[in-house]
């Protein structure tokens, strides 16, 4: 089921409203299981769309999967321009909708807007999963630049076996797609933010950290650095899997979350 949820300006952004639209996914028996929202990455909800159908079937649970406003041509408020003021405007969706017990589960992009999310401390809040995450600074580990990679290279930094990698869509003319100039619009071109690690080790959630042992977008010394902020953290490294585990390994991923 799709919905579109408006919302009006929320925290500190500089903005006068925000549209979202979202999938929603419930299993055949929905029990009273915790919520999940689900956070896409560069590549767009379509990233996202089969797990989130896996795992509300298997928890039997709720499952949002709402396209990050300015992709897919959905509308961007100008004022909306950062990661963080992306993920207020997410916390005030979860006040909207009235959701609690809330697991926020994100993959790259989205890991590391997962990862703002719970700087909010939001008591809607009560764990993350970041999947592959961007927005850490690693010396010595840069992120490549993606909008200057071919779909061959994209595919050979993206996955575990770039032959099982989607044949993208014909291109429709020169420079980088829609969906990744509303990534720039949020991260700028270094995707990264030099002060997210000293900020996360002020976190007090579960958090569970799931990286694909090939992702050569985001190497698994990022993986490390993010663990080694958050006081707690579980690490899980998935061998087999790039940087998009819910595509490459859903079921190993799907372990991973459900045996928190």
């Amino acid at each position: 089921m799709q919905t579109t949820i408006d919302l009006p300006a929320v925290g500190t952004v500089e903005f006068t409203a925000v549209e979202f639209t979202a999938d929603e996914f419930t299993s055949a028996e929905p029990d009273a299981g915790r919520p999940y929202l689900l956070l896409h990455g560069g590549g767009g909800v379509a990233t996202m769309a089969g797990f989130a159908g896996l795992l509300a079937g298997r928890a039997r649970s709720r499952v949002l999967l709402p396209t990050h406003p300015g992709f897919a041509g959905t509308p961007r408020p100008a004022g909306l321009a950062s990661v963080t003021g992306l993920a207020e405007a997410y916390a005030g969706l979860l006040d909207r909708l009235d959701l609690t017990g809330v697991t926020v589960v994100g993959n790259s992009f989205g890991g590391w807007l997962a990862a703002e999310i719970g700087l909010l401390g939001s008591p809607r809040v009560t764990g993350l999963m970041l999947i592959d995450a961007v927005g850490a600074v690693v010396d010595g580990h840069p992120v490549p630049d993606v909008a200057t990679l071919t779909p061959a290279e994209l595919a050979a930094h993206a996955w575990h076996d770039p032959a099982r990698a989607p044949r993208p869509p014909a291109a429709g003319g020169n420079g980088p797609s829609p969906d990744v100039l509303a990534l720039l619009a949020y991260t700028g071109p270094a995707m990264a933010d030099p002060t997210l690690l000293d900020r996360l080790r002020g976190l007090d959630l579960p958090v569970h950290i799931v990286w694909g042992a090939s992702d050569r977008i985001v190497d698994t010394a990022h993986a490390r650095a993010y663990a080694d902020a958050v006081a707690g953290s579980r690490l899980t490294i998935l061998p087999g899997s790039g940087h998009l585990p819910q595509l490459e390994t859903p079921e190993e991923l799907l372990r991973a979350l459900l045996e928190e």
